[in-house]
């Protein structure tokens, strides 16, 4: 497993790389992302410490978006089963807010 490991992280490091904020223009419209946090290493090179998709043809920009640049714990399974551990493990009676989903207008008004 290491060395597929290894050979993951060298491919994505020998890719070009993005910050944010970025243009979206430079970010092709399919795809998958890799993400990095800056100082983590691994195998010699950046520590790869996320990868994601987008689901739909041409939304990869509007997947980094809701992501990173306009966070909603609704838009990401990751987002939200990380809120759900966090509540969970401290016993926080706000998960049952967590658990609603606000992503639509009619589900903001009701709740």
């Amino acid at each position: 497993m290491s060395e597929i490991c290894n050979k993951l992280h060298q491919l994505f490091n020998g890719r070009k790389m993005f910050s944010f904020p970025f243009d979206p223009k430079e970010i092709t419209l399919n795809g998958i992302y890799i993400l990095f946090e800056t100082g983590e290493q691994a195998h010699g090179t950046n520590r790869i410490v996320r990868i994601g998709t987008h689901t739909g043809k041409n939304q990869l920009r509007s997947r980094l978006d809701q992501h990173f640049i306009h966070e909603n714990k609704d838009r990401s399974i990751f987002r939200k089963n990380i809120g759900r551990a966090l509540l969970n493990k401290d016993l926080d009676p706000f998960l049952d807010q967590w658990e609603l989903d606000l992503t639509t207008h009619e589900a903001k008004s009701k709740w």
